[in-house]
């Protein structure tokens, strides 16, 4: 048998489009990861990803601990391993979140390729095509992407310098049913240093939300990527202190460690955690063994709780110092709103202005930012906003930045 393929012969071109599943037509690429592309340039100034700064990774600790974890659980940590998680992993981490008012057991946390995992697991097991989620607007693009996939739809709460406005949740739930016939899955909600927002929900808030969840039978989606980067107040109770049978709780290393470790963990009522397990099982087994060992011996030489001291003092310096400029070198008619935490903030600009338009005059400037609309889960806002990241960037980088999107600002307005 001649196995020599001609590789020039003439053959028909298979149209793959009607091969292609359904909800294929509801996923989208995601702006940051497409506009990433564009910003690799060196001579641009990119505020526009979520990046953490990479002079802060801690390389010597990662090294010690690859060394030391080949040398001595080598053929364990190369092997397959449980869907749970690593052991010693999920037991750092129900006792590390226990400290900060998450009722977490090692039989109730899961780990996963990053909390973007955990997400789209949750529109896997939880979203039918065409059930509505609840969530405030804006929120975060890559819950959106996630549950595209599944054919979610969306009915959402305003946020303002307080966070998601509680009062509003109860009419949300309400359009959602008379729309569907069915009640929402669930409230998704980013409590600390939203992204993009930056806002944080007040306690007050926190305790209404719980009572409005508690009385509507609705489940709690509580997503906390940023919630131990607090430079300024006090850190504040979790949703899940208040009603964690029906709250699933969201937390990763790539904000706190190094995002290329790809490791996040959900909290769950125990009755959920075989679904969870289940739908992994079908996504990839497992999260990397050898992965959950290193950040495991990192987090049991005690290494994290200073590594994240150092991060907080570092952002803070970061976060300041785009405040300052921003109020230097952008019109007064600008806004933005000042984070206690995290790694963003959010930025308004006269509503003549269409901040994806603004975009081209600011990458002519050299500088980068995203475009507030996708933060929108039904595209009905954030025309005029956009949202700036200050924790990748050095202090000097940032003045340079927010001077070049100043200056693009500056002609936009002389335009309209």
């Amino acid at each position: 048998m001649d196995l020599n393929l001609d590789l020039d012969r003439n053959v028909p071109v298979l149209d793959w489009e009607p091969h292609l599943s359904s909800r294929t037509a509801g996923m989208g690429s995601s702006a940051i990861r497409e506009l990433l592309k564009l910003t690799q340039q060196p001579d641009i100034i990119s505020f526009a990803g979520g990046l953490p700064a990479p002079d802060f990774f801690p390389l010597r600790e990662v090294e010690e601990a690859c060394r030391y974890i080949v040398r001595e659980d080598g053929r364990q940590a190369l092997q397959y391993s449980a869907t749970e998680g690593h052991g010693p992993l999920k037991e750092y981490l129900a006792e590390s979140m226990r400290g900060y008012g998450v009722p977490a057991k090692a039989h109730n946390v899961l780990l996963t390729n990053g909390s973007q995992q955990a997400l789209d697991l949750i529109g896997k097991i939880f979203i039918d095509p065409g059930d509505y989620v609840l969530t405030s607007r804006p929120t975060y693009l890559g819950a959106i992407q996630a549950w595209n996939a599944y054919e979610a739809r969306y009915h959402t709460v305003r946020l303002d310098d307080d966070g998601m406005v509680a009062d509003e949740i109860e009419h949300a739930y309400q359009k959602a049913l008379d729309d569907s016939g069915r009640p929402p899955k669930f409230i998704y909600v980013l409590p600390n240093f939203h992204n993009p927002a930056g806002t944080t929900l007040v306690q007050e808030r926190r305790e209404q939300l719980a009572e409005v969840a508690t009385e509507l039978s609705l489940p709690v989606v509580e997503d906390d990527p940023y919630g131990q980067l607090r430079y300024e107040g006090e850190d504040l109770p979790p949703i899940c202190t208040y009603v964690p049978e029906r709250t699933i709780y969201l937390g990763t290393f790539s904000k706190i460690l190094a995002p290329g470790l790809r490791l996040g963990w959900i909290v769950c009522p125990e009755i959920l955690m075989g679904r969870f397990v289940q739908a992994k099982q079908g996504a990839d087994l497992h999260t990397g063994t050898f992965v959950q060992y290193v950040a495991n011996d990192i987090c049991q030489r005690g290494f994290l709780k200073q590594h994240v001291k150092e991060l907080r003092e570092v952002y803070k310096v970061r976060r300041d110092t785009m405040l300052d400029a921003l109020t230097e070198f952008w019109p007064d008619v600008c806004s933005w709103t000042r984070p206690q935490g995290g790694l963003f903030l959010w930025a308004q600009v006269p509503q003549a202005i269409d901040t994806r338009d603004l975009l081209e005059q600011a990458l002519e400037e050299k500088v980068a930012y995203v475009p507030g609309v996708p933060f929108y889960p039904n595209e009905d806002g954030g025309y005029d906003a956009m949202r700036l990241n200050f924790s990748y960037s050095s202090p000097e980088t940032i003045v340079e930045g927010i001077r070049r999107l100043g200056r693009a600002l500056k002609k936009a307005l002389d335009q309209v």
